[in-house]
Formats: structure tokens, sequence, C-alpha cells
């Protein structure tokens, strides 16, 4: 599966774009991007596949994109 950073990479988004499309602060985007150190905080997985189905219905990725 997929995490967030590819699939806003596969939708060809920046990260303002991602961020406004799914009405997400963007700085709570670069912190599931950034992924890394002591304060860490991911993306929960279920919200990945949402948002991956999300990107899929709107006709952004095809379901032909591997998980």
């Amino acid at each position: 599966m997929e995490n967030i950073k590819q699939l806003r990479q596969l939708a060809g988004f920046s990260q303002q774009k991602f961020a406004d499309y799914f009405d997400i602060p963007r700085r709570t985007l670069q912190n599931w991007e950034a992924d890394t150190g002591a304060n860490a905080r991911t993306c929960p997985p279920y919200l990945v596949k949402l948002i991956r189905f999300k990107l899929q219905a709107d006709g952004i990725i095809n379901d032909t994109t591997p998980d």
C-alpha cells in the first residue's frame, strides 16, 4: 500500500493543492509526509485507503495503479 506522499505524487498534486483538495491543514500533510523523529505523526492506514478511493472515484488516479 502507498503512503500519503506517494498518493499525492501519483495524483500530481503539490502539497498545497492536495491539502486544499482534501481540506487537510498543509502542516498536517507535511507532518504525515515527514514521518521522522521522535514525535512523528503518520497518516492512519484507513485514511490512506479512503484518500486512494476518493482519488480513484474522481478519476485522478486509475484503478490499475498498484496498492
